[in-house]
């Protein structure tokens, strides 16, 4: 996706402002763009972009098994998590794909609005919508813009099911209307918690939630009914993966009353590679030449070790009862999102489920070295 396609107005007018002004990212119209810093603790260092767009219903390309919309209504994530495969999206927008990425966040101010009349179309056709599936839709900004209330009202009044992925414990807030929702059309949640190490947490997402939060948010929404999937990931090779961190990882999950649970092993895609390894280097750096070694191939780890990971979640979650049928067709809810299928484990086509399926487990070599 391009945001010159979807900003009101002109590419000319971007050069222009981009030209005169080079803290505008060079695809938005000074005249267009509000930009805003506020001066509290969770935003600061933090800039915003608020802008109009034409468009927030986004096709995806090709045949995705899982879905075949997605809506993504901020671009950059204050969550800062170094691994995101997301963060060379940034560099469409004219920013950099690390600290910009963290930093400089966009926001469709008028997605909602946006969003009603694409749902209107008589050529809608009532497809499943995903969000979350960029960057995050409850990072710490909604908790100022609000732009899910209205984006959840406009699906569910419209009839399209939906599904949302999210380290965002902000969730909670939106409950009732989640709830209401599911009264109408499909609606599939899950969390995601990669390991419950709290060490590597406050360094590789320093802006999310804690694990235990989001083990929380999973358990009330357990309680509400709607249910919550988790999507274990990403699981970090020599960091998160030893037999023992997959099992108290997997006990957790299973005890907060999750329906599911889908290991994915860390990928390590331009722009969030980089970044990774330039904290990896800064901060666990006796492991750089064993990533490196790891994910010499490419953007995933070899099959062997994603088999590994991915066999031994399997056993932990048949030992704490997380193997669970699908939820029966028209009930409102579902048990998984994204590449998260029932039962556990389904191998699916895109790179994330792929990923999901492959899981790597490297307990070779000293593999309590962290």
């Amino acid at each position: 996706m391009r945001w010159s396609g979807q900003l009101i107005s002109g590419n000319t007018d971007a050069a222009e402002a981009s030209a005169s002004n080079p803290t505008q990212p060079g695809l938005f119209a000074a005249s267009e763009t509000v930009v805003r810093t506020f001066d509290t603790p969770g935003f600061r260092g933090a800039t915003f972009y608020e802008v109009h767009a034409k468009s927030v219903l986004n096709k995806v390309p090709g045949s995705s098994p899982m879905f075949g919309w997605t809506i993504n209504p901020y671009r950059g994530c204050g969550h800062r998590c170094v691994y995101c495969f997301a963060r060379q999206t940034h560099t469409y927008l004219d920013f950099d794909a690390g600290l910009d990425f963290d930093t400089r966040i966009v926001v469709k101010v008028n997605a909602s609005e946006v969003l009603r009349r694409e749902l209107a179309r008589p050529s809608w056709r009532r497809e499943s919508v995903a969000m979350g599936t960029n960057v995050d839709c409850y990072q710490r900004a909604e908790g100022r813009y609000r732009l899910m209330p209205g984006i959840i009202e406009a699906l569910a009044g419209s009839g399209t099911p939906f599904s949302i992925l999210t380290k965002g414990t902000l969730m909670l807030r939106d409950l009732p209307l989640l709830e209401a929702a599911a009264r109408d059309v499909p609606v599939q949640l899950a969390m995601s918690i990669g390991s419950l190490d709290e060490s590597v947490w406050r360094t590789v997402e320093p802006g999310t939630p804690s694990p235990a939060r989001r083990l929380d948010t999973v358990r009330t929404l357990a309680d509400s009914g709607l249910g919550c999937s988790v999507l274990m990931a990403p699981i970090l090779p020599f960091l998160t993966d030893s037999p023992e961190q997959l099992r108290a990882t997997v006990a957790a999950i299973a005890d907060a009353g999750a329906r599911s649970v889908t290991p994915i092993v860390l990928h390590l895609r331009t722009g969030a590679r980089e970044w990774y390894y330039e904290w990896l280097q800064a901060t666990y750096p006796r492991l750089v030449p064993r990533y490196r070694a790891l994910y010499r191939d490419g953007a995933y780890a070899p099959s062997w070790y994603q088999d590994r990971i991915t066999s031994a979640v399997r056993e932990y979650a048949k030992a704490y009862g997380l193997v669970r049928p699908k939820a029966p067709a028209g009930t409102g809810t579902g048990s998984g999102v994204g590449p998260i299928e029932e039962p556990n484990f389904r191998k699916v086509g895109n790179p994330t489920a792929r990923a999901a399926e492959t899981q790597p487990a490297l307990w070779e070599e000293d593999e309590n070295e962290n």
